[in-house]
């Protein structure tokens, strides 16, 4: 029989692998309006986290986020190098980061931040939402984005990812 202690780094593996930023849906339809639901797990070694900002991956149009009960919201536009028509309007800037501060979300806990937008008509592309997770003590940057054949499981601190499928494939995978 395996002593208890011996399974530790196991459970610590176990709870590291899923203990970064994702996306709640993790594959939507390209083109589609897609609601994006962040989910954040933990705080920074313990921290409460008390700010999250997402950087907005390029193509991604017209973002709303939610607001959410006790954080401040804010929401920074950029000027688009190619602007785009959404229902007849001509749109010329863009949201290109969103930030949720001034919470306390203890580490003991988890909590969701949400989003809707509408995703690039490319099937195939793998988008990566960026997060930016600011705690009482410290910091983790969710940035890193893999390699070609690389495995973002493998990143200590991997983006969430969404990958956009033909339109009707969403429910067959």
């Amino acid at each position: 029989m395996r002593h208890p202690l011996a399974l530790l780094p196991l459970l610590f593996a176990a709870a590291t692998a899923s203990a970064h930023v994702t996306l709640e849906t993790p594959q939507a339809e390209a083109g589609s309006t897609y609601k994006g639901v962040l989910r954040v797990g933990h705080g920074c070694a313990g921290s409460p986290t008390t700010a999250l900002k997402l950087i907005v991956p390029a193509g991604v149009q017209k973002l709303k986020p939610m607001p959410k009960a006790g954080w401040q919201l804010a929401v920074q536009k950029q000027k688009l190098a190619q602007p785009y028509d959404y229902y007849g309007e001509q749109v010329t800037e863009d949201v290109s980061e969103v930030s949720w501060s001034g919470g306390d979300l203890p580490d003991a806990f988890y909590d969701e931040f949400v989003f809707r937008a509408r995703l690039p008509k490319t099937p195939g592309e793998t988008l990566y939402f960026k997060v930016e997770q600011r705690c009482a003590k410290g910091e983790t940057r969710w940035v890193d984005i893999p390699a070609a054949g690389q495995d973002a499981h493998d990143l200590p601190t991997p983006a969430a990812t969404l990958k956009l499928v033909a339109p009707g494939d969403a429910h067959r995978h």
